[in-house]
This record gives structure tokens, sequence and C-alpha cells, in this order.
């Protein structure tokens, strides 16, 4: 029986938290996993343990729960066809990257693997999608990267914005107003706690100031 909808939801989000915890063998606490799925702890304990008998996650009473190798492949298949259906709606269907995130969560759970294997060869192959998330590679792989934030960088120095950890359209839309959207080039000029602020130099010597808040979710590389 093919996984449903929900069940895929959950493998995705639990591989989505193993990922930030920088630890595949680390275990997420279930108050983390109810709130990134949306449900009351009670009830995502119960799927929990339906997803342990089917051997898709290793679950620990009372300690939290991580993905099973049988998961973890799983997780990343529906993972590899969101991200996937993301830059096919923006690089081919002209969408908005800021509006494509829902119609890719309903898409991911009922395309084919042949069509994302022709989606993925009309974009070349991409390693990243519109927010700069990586895609797995067919295998599931997905090489590990650590990322500064537009609030731990260096200061006076020339940075890259390569993804963004947020994928609420408000955001998004706040970003691209900015110009802080992937491939944007900058300098953090300043951080002042008591103001919550983090000034910016863009290119062209543009000077604007964001929220501490919204500078965590917009992760670089130095250049």
């Amino acid at each position: 029986m093919l996984p449903s909808s929900t069940v895929e939801n959950y493998l995705k989000a639990l591989y989505q938290a193993q990922v930030a915890l920088e630890n595949d063998k680390a275990l997420v606490p279930m108050g983390q996993l109810a709130s990134a799925v949306g449900v009351a702890p009670g009830t995502a304990t119960t799927m929990i343990k339906a997803l342990a008998k089917s051997g898709l996650v290793e679950y620990e009473p009372y300690l939290g729960v991580r993905l099973s190798t049988a998961g973890t492949a799983l997780a990343a298949m529906v993972l590899r066809r969101h991200r996937l259906i993301e830059q096919f709606l923006v690089e081919i269907m002209g969408m908005s990257w800021t509006e494509v995130h829902e119609d890719a969560e309903k898409l991911e759970h009922v395309v084919s693997d042949r069509l994302i294997e022709r989606m993925d060869a009309m974009l070349g192959h991409p390693s990243v999608d519109p927010h700069g998330d990586p895609i797995p590679t067919p295998d599931g792989d997905m090489a590990p990267h650590r990322y500064h934030s537009l609030l731990t960088c260096p200061l006076h120095t020339q940075v890259k914005v390569t993804r963004v950890a947020d994928q609420d359209a408000t955001f998004l839309r706040f970003l691209e107003a900015q110009r802080l959207k992937p491939g944007q080039a900058l300098e953090v000029e300043a951080r002042d706690s008591a103001a919550d602020s983090v000034q910016l130099l863009t290119e062209g010597q543009r000077r604007i100031t964001i929220g501490t808040k919204a500078a965590s979710k917009v992760l670089i590389e130095v250049a």
C-alpha cells in the first residue's frame, strides 16, 4: 500500500527536524513534531506509534522519535518532489517564488516518479529550489551544509544570500521587496540588539534595516 499524504507529511517534517539538529541519530521531541505538522501532541503520538509498527520511524516513549532507514528514504523522496515542483513552477511555469509552496505541498503527494524525473531533466538537474533549499538526489542523498545567517555572519564582509528558512508567502514578499532573494550580494553593517535590528548594505550602496527575527531566517555564504 502506498503511504498516504498524512504519512508523507509526518516523515517530511521529521526529516527536516533531524536535518536542523545536524544529527540523523538525534531524537526529535514529540511536541516539536506535533507543532511542525499542526496537530495536538496526542494525535502526533498516535500516528508515530503506527509509523513505528510499519518500520518507518524509531519511537522512544517520553524521549522522542527518529526516522528509520526506510523512513529516511521515503522522506527524502517526498522532499525531492516538493522542491523540484517548486523549481518547475517558478522556472517553467513563470510563477512567483512567493506563491509556489502551497501548490507544491499538494502536488508532492500525487505526481509520479516518472514525471518528477522528467521535470528534473527539463530543469537541468538543479541542486536547489527557488528558496535555496537543497534538492535531494534520486538516491535520497543531500549533502550537509552549515549556513551563517544575517544574524551570525561577519560584519563588513561581502556575503551572498543562498537560502531562506521560511516559506511564508508574506515573509517572502517582504524579502522580495527588500531585494533579499537568493543570489543577492550584500554586507551586514551593524547589529543593534536593543533596537532589535540589523543594518544591511546591498549592491548599489542601498542601505536597509530589518528585524533580527527576519535576519535569522536569511541564510548566507561568505563571498
